[in-house]
């Protein structure tokens, strides 16, 4: 199925991304599909208790602020591992070849 809040039961990891405005040629198909979904505190009640929140940041409207503190939510976490991880591969190829 397509449709998010039926499937929600189900997820270990709702892995959610912006819509990006600049992949699309027109402007008004933008606006047609922005804000057509959001992630909002309501939703947490239909997920599994250990599932988590993931997005690659930034984000925009796509998920409601208000799930920010809440554990599900492992964005800001995802956000600090992934500067750490890139910054550990560069030093890695960096050392690799000889600089």
């Amino acid at each position: 199925s397509t449709d998010l809040e039926e499937n929600l039961g189900e997820l270990d990891v709702l892995y959610v991304t912006r819509i990006q405005k600049e992949r699309f040629a027109d402007v008004e198909e933008y606006v047609k599909v922005k804000g057509s979904y959001k992630i909002v505190p309501d939703m947490l009640k239909k997920m599994k208790d250990d599932a988590i929140i993931m997005h690659p940041l930034p984000r925009l409207d796509e998920i409601s602020p208000d799930l920010d503190s809440t554990k599900q939510a492992k964005y800001f976490k995802q956000a600090e591992y992934g500067k750490d991880t890139r910054a550990a591969l560069l030093a890695l190829i960096l050392n690799e070849n000889g600089f």
